[in-house]
């Protein structure tokens, strides 16, 4: 193997590492005590927090910014589909041309929501404020793991050694900042259910004729 091909795997090592321990901790830290009596059911309002609850139409921060929640959707689908092709590649598994060629276009749309959301969160004075250096090392980081996909896919083994030290840059760096989300967001979402669904407020009644 080529070095750069060792530093992604000691990289994907040394975050799966990290995540095991984050995922520890969240076990160890047990379910909170809720001394309010049930109102409902836990398992339907767990289940509603990863499905119902999802539904931008339920989520204000999503109905209210349609255009940059879909960008964020597209965003995130680019990341899941470089991931995949990371180790795809990896493994030498020959595509062809017509899925190098569509993958490329597809990163490149996505790649291009992600910038959009940068200059977004830098020019947008609310958001400015909210943001931290995190924020956008995270963004960078992911976006220019897509579009190094992106070239690799469309140009060949040129961009190949540039693409596996940014997606080794980008595994070392997730442990460190907001982009351990990939697995907060279960725990989150785990916890939302288990609160509403205990206070019988997820999943919603719906209204119905007497």
């Amino acid at each position: 193997m080529t070095w750069y091909t060792w530093f992604f795997l000691a990289a994907l090592l040394i975050c799966l590492a990290s995540l095991i321990y984050h995922f520890f901790i969240l076990v160890r830290s047990g379910t909170p005590v809720d001394y309010a009596l049930p109102a409902g059911r836990v398992s339907a309002g767990i289940a509603y927090s990863f499905t119902g609850a999802m539904n931008p139409a339920k989520k204000e921060s999503a109905f209210l910014h349609l255009p940059t929640y879909t960008a964020g959707i597209i965003y995130h689908l680019g990341t899941f589909l470089s991931v995949f092709l990371i180790f795809i590649l990896w493994a030498d598994v020959v595509l062809t041309k017509s899925l190098e060629l569509g993958f490329a276009s597809f990163l490149l749309i996505s790649s291009l929501n992600g910038i959009g959301i940068l200059i977004k969160r830098m020019l947008k004075k609310g958001l400015r404020e909210l943001s931290n250096p995190d924020d956008y090392i995270s963004n960078i980081l992911v976006t220019a793991f897509q579009i190094l996909m992106g070239l690799a896919l469309a140009f060949g083994s040129i961009f190949t050694p540039c693409l596996f030290l940014a997606a080794g840059l980008l595994l070392l760096y997730i442990p460190l900042g907001k982009l351990k989300h990939l697995l907060y967001f279960f725990a989150a979402r785990w916890q939302l259910g288990l609160f509403y669904g205990s206070r019988g407020v997820w999943p919603p009644i719906k209204n119905h004729k007497p």
